[in-house]
């Protein structure tokens, strides 16, 4: 008896308190951001971005809400969406080094808003590509990242 309610009581907890917030990408330069979960709601907005980076909050059949950076939310139906890595640069003057650490040499400065696509991730950096430029930032000044 005690171990039904036990397993009863960890898979209402589990569901409770899982997140199943992701990070993704719009697969494409235009994407429209819905007011629901249907191609019968009126579009919210429209992006021009590929591969910008989206938080996906929920589902609904083949819709996700997402948000995006600038805290705008809606949803897009799963077919936009990308599993390629990006985030979007969120402090004002955003160094990127040849190596992860603050003592390599500098590349570039990014502003702010700037999207970089991730090669990889390592514990506090990772590796971005912007333009012609491929180094390394902090993790904390990204956002979107994996």
């Amino acid at each position: 008896m005690y171990k039904k309610i036990i397993i009863i009581f960890f898979f209402i907890t589990s569901s409770l308190f899982s997140s199943e917030e992701y990070f993704s990408t719009l697969r494409n330069d235009k994407t429209h951001l819905r007011q629901g979960p249907s191609f019968d709601y009126p579009i919210k907005l429209l992006y021009k971005k590929k591969f910008l980076p989206v938080l996906v909050q929920d589902k609904s059949s083949n819709f996700r809400k997402i948000r995006d950076h600038e805290n705008n939310s809606g949803w897009i139906h799963v077919s936009q969406l990308s599993k390629k890595k990006a985030a979007i640069s969120i402090e004002e003057r955003l160094l990127v080094f040849k190596n992860p650490t603050i003592y390599s040499k500098p590349l570039v400065i990014l502003e702010k808003g700037k999207l970089c696509l991730i090669k990889k991730c390592k514990k506090n950096w990772c590796k971005i590509k912007v333009g012609e430029y491929i180094g390394w930032v902090k993790k904390e000044s990204l956002w979107g990242k994996l």
